[in-house]
């Protein structure tokens, strides 16, 4: 585990927006007693002044050793009680990342830190083979993408996704995939074979069609066109296909609804579902100062709807109304995505896959047999 340097407060409280990052601030948590720190008079503390821009960032990776792999949870309003994520930290950058904050659980910045500062996992494949062959283990789905995304940019080198995919492939496990990009096709040989035995269904994750605003929501995941082509080479493969426009921005994308919605359609999607964007804790004003740098026009309209949706408040952590938001314009969403639902017969909206089929990893002897 490696502890990032502490910036002066100064640069962690101001604006900074670098090219391709998601954050324009590196703000940490006060939530759990990280100190701030004071600039120590070191040269580096000027050098945004000095050189009139900030120093580059570059992404580093850390293997983490955990000792298991398989989340479980007990939330009543998620369809899954247990998840698998490879990496810790996304690069995709996408500043409304609900994961953000769990990068402060390793005295580490929910902000820029977040997206360059990774960890990755390359023992799961064998904790995974470990945690199916215990006696008694009982199968459900296990979704991919639930906190940070299985196919960022580190997958193409580290392929710890991919190891797990060829582990439930060779169980029969079933196995549900969210992610923003089009990477998830380089592991098509394994998702559409386990499709044909009802053991796997994609959500690919589109929250706008503009290139430019795609380009400050989510800098470093493909571009839009590519995930709609995305569903489409999933579809054709057999391999079940859903949308996910999540988070819908007020005064942003949500104007672009019915047109995702269509253009999902046209290329196969079997359904769709769509979430209000949530800013929990570090969230919010990390999302603040990127609408300020970005979107300093709309900026208080789109924080005056967000509370609106939200009770009042930046965030809605309760059950349930997190996930549907509530309010004149929450009802709005939904009544507009029931209708471009029926419009383009997405009306499958419950992912079902078969766990009747699964069997053990056989055991280092059985591998011999």
């Amino acid at each position: 585990m490696f502890h990032a340097p502490r910036y002066p407060a100064s640069m962690n409280a101001r604006p900074n927006r670098r090219p391709s990052r998601g954050a324009t601030t590196n703000r940490f948590s006060a939530r759990f007693g990280v100190p701030q720190t004071d600039a120590d008079g070191n040269w580096l503390d000027a050098q945004e002044a000095v050189d009139g821009a900030p120093p580059p960032l570059r992404t580093t990776v850390t293997v983490e050793v955990p000792r298991t792999i398989i989340t479980r949870n007990q939330s009543p309003d998620i369809a899954f009680d247990r998840s698998i994520n490879p990496y810790r930290g996304c690069e995709h950058g996408c500043i409304y990342c609900f994961a953000r904050p769990t990068h402060a659980y390793h005295d580490l910045s929910p902000g820029l830190d977040f997206e360059t500062r990774l960890f990755a996992k390359p023992s799961a494949p064998d904790l995974l083979r470990a945690e199916l062959a215990k006696p008694g283990y009982a199968c459900a789905p296990i979704a991919f993408g639930t906190n940070t995304d299985p196919y960022q940019p580190i997958e193409r080198d580290w392929r710890i996704t991919r190891a797990c995919l060829e582990v439930l492939a060779a169980c029969d496990h079933p196995v549900t995939i969210t992610t923003k990009s089009d990477r998830v096709l380089r592991d098509l040989d394994l998702l559409s074979a386990m499709a044909a035995k009802g053991l796997a269904a994609v959500m690919i994750s589109v929250t706008s069609l503009d290139p430019k605003v795609s380009m400050t929501l989510e800098p470093r995941a493909p571009h839009p066109a590519k995930r709609i082509a995305a569903i489409r080479a999933l579809s054709a493969a057999g391999v079940p296909c859903y949308a996910s426009i999540a988070p819908v921005i007020p005064a942003i994308t949500d104007h672009e609804i019915e047109h995702i919605i269509e253009q999902a359609a046209d290329a196969g999607a079997v359904g769709v579902f769509v979430m209000p964007v949530r800013l929990p804790h570090e969230v919010a004003p990390l999302f603040r100062a990127w609408l300020d740098a970005h979107f300093p026009d709309r900026a208080g309209k789109v924080m005056a709807l967000i509370r609106d949706i939200r009770g009042g408040r930046d965030n809605d952590p309760n059950f349930h109304s997190r996930f549907r938001g509530e309010g004149p314009w929450a009802d709005l969403l939904h009544t507009r995505v029931a209708i471009a639902r029926r419009k383009h017969g997405l009306t499958h909206q419950r992912i079902s896959l078969r766990c009747d089929l699964f069997r053990p990893p056989a055991g280092p002897q059985g591998e011999l047999f």
